[in-house]
């Protein structure tokens, strides 16, 4: 279970640093472990990895964490997150979670000449859980149905 020990201690700098240094490896596996810290190439690289975390809610939302945000309250997460819609991108979106509602955290570490052109589905920014191709229906109309 995620607590506010888990975000704000060890833990999360662990798998931060743990995603950094499987990225480093799986890009030179000819590097023995032993020679990763002097190794000069080894650590340029791995000084210019990008990490992005996600994080997963128990009702089907996700958010990526820009930033932690720094309130007293130790009870729930308090994040900036990455908002995935253009249309948000204009503020700044601070996210509140409960630590209990908190499934999975995950990690990426990457390269910027290496990125991926796709990027993971945030749904922190859907409504419900409508398909995206599908609008809202409007307060005081029916939900539409499938013709059969």
């Amino acid at each position: 279970m995620f607590d506010y020990d888990w975000f704000h201690g060890a833990a999360f700098h662990m798998q931060l640093e743990e995603s950094v240094r499987r990225c480093v490896l799986r890009r030179f596996p000819d590097v023995s472990r032993d020679d990763y810290e002097t190794n000069d190439e080894v650590q340029e690289f791995g000084s210019k990895l990008e990490t992005r975390t996600l994080i997963y809610l128990r009702d089907g939302f996700s958010y990526e964490v820009r930033e932690f945000a720094d309130l007293d309250s130790k009870s729930q997460l308090s994040f900036e997150c990455e908002p995935v819609d253009e249309h948000y991108k204009v503020g700044a979106f601070v996210v509140t979670v409960l630590f209990e509602e908190i499934v999975r955290v995950e990690v990426f570490a990457v390269h910027p000449d290496e990125k991926p052109n796709d990027s993971p589905q945030i749904t922190g920014f859907r409504h419900f859980n409508e398909p995206q191709d599908q609008k809202a229906p409007i307060r005081g109309e029916k939900t539409p149905t499938r013709e059969k």
